[in-house]
């Protein structure tokens, strides 16, 4: 049989094998300070993708030597640099707030305070220099708006703007119940990356913010996911047509497509930058987690299965590790060399 797109239950046992990976011998997440270098780059590619899809045109590159250097390379416009400038503090507070709370720990997994810090953070350095056409002062950044938002093109429309506040509450206090029930470990009706789908397509429903409410809801997002334990979500802007139409097929209460494109996002953060980071050269880990410019996915499970590659197969496939893919990847250099005499 032709192998396919996984099944979306296996996605979702997938990421639950990897978390488990990462809470019973790895220790968990990395805090900013341990592991500074793994947040960096998440950061530098959500700063990235997170803006490129309301529409920046900033390239990777001249988004890393912004975020690094304090430089605006290129001839972009200064409100784009502003807009990858504004996430990327908003995301860098989310990260640390996320594992090293300070002050700002609510009650529940986040405040409207917080909400509404995220917004200011992201949105200042480009309401600097671009602010929204038709916001009064009292809509600043961080303040909720005070303008009905006309329906969107797939049918949608936010509620009147006299509603924002209540919605926001009933909105925090659904994140708080799947939280709690997180933390309870109890049976839950859907898998956790659906319940969230549902809380991100919530927010976005509500649209409590003039301008800016995307970007927001994303790091409102992850702030949650990383307070689980649970790793970051990036977006990336080629699943942005994906991304819409799974928004849309939430709208009318079906969570499944967007709950598979976050545990997807998620898999995709723990084993591109998390797992390899802070595993050790013995641990064992997945195959994605262990590609390198060197050798692909294929090429390692080919390997395993052929048992040139030391590996072992677990609940979500192949495991080995980052020992035992050196030393395959030498004893591949070696045939290649005998092969040339």
């Amino acid at each position: 049989m032709a192998r396919g797109r996984p099944a979306r239950t296996v996605v979702y046992r997938r990421l639950e094998s990897a978390l488990a990976e990462l809470r019973t011998r790895l220790g968990g997440l990395p805090s900013p300070k341990e592991s500074e270098y793994v947040w960096s780059d998440i950061w530098h590619l959500e700063a990235h993708h997170s803006t490129a899809l309301e529409g920046n045109t900033l390239v990777l590159r001249e988004v890393e030597v912004l975020l690094e250097q304090g430089r605006a390379v290129g001839a972009k416009p200064l409100k784009e640099y502003m807009e990858v400038k504004g996430y990327a503090d908003a995301a860098r507070w989310v990260y640390g707030q996320a594992i090293e709370a300070g002050d700002w720990s609510p009650a529940g997994l986040i405040s409207e305070q917080e909400l509404r810090h995220i917004h200011h953070l992201a949105m200042e350095p480009v309401w600097g220099v671009a602010p929204h056409p038709h916001a009064t002062p009292r809509e600043a950044p961080g303040n909720y708006r005070e303008h009905d938002i006309r329906p969107f093109s797939a049918g949608m429309t936010p509620p009147p703007w006299p509603q924002v506040p209540s919605d926001v509450q009933s909105w925090i206090a659904l994140v708080a119940s799947v939280g709690q029930e997180h933390q309870d470990g109890a049976s839950a009706d859907r898998p956790l990356p659906e319940q969230l789908a549902q809380a991100h397509n919530a927010f976005e429903r509500v649209h409590p913010f003039i301008d800016g409410n995307g970007r927001t809801g994303r790091l409102a997002l992850n702030l949650i996911l990383v307070r689980l334990g649970y790793p970051p979500v990036i977006v990336l802007k080629r699943q942005r047509p994906e991304y819409l139409r799974a928004m849309q097929r939430a709208d009318s209460g079906e969570y499944g497509p967007l709950g598979e494109l976050l545990a997807r996002a998620m898999i995709d953060n723990l084993n591109r930058f998390i797992l390899p980071n802070i595993a050790g050269p013995a641990r064992l880990l997945p195959l994605a987690a262990l590609v390198d410019d060197e050798i692909s996915l294929v090429a390692l499970r080919s390997a395993a299965n052929r048992g040139r590659l030391d590996a072992v197969m677990g609940d979500a496939g192949w495991l080995s590790t980052r020992k035992a893919v050196t030393k395959y990847k030498r004893s591949r250099q070696h045939a290649g060399r005998k092969g040339r005499r």
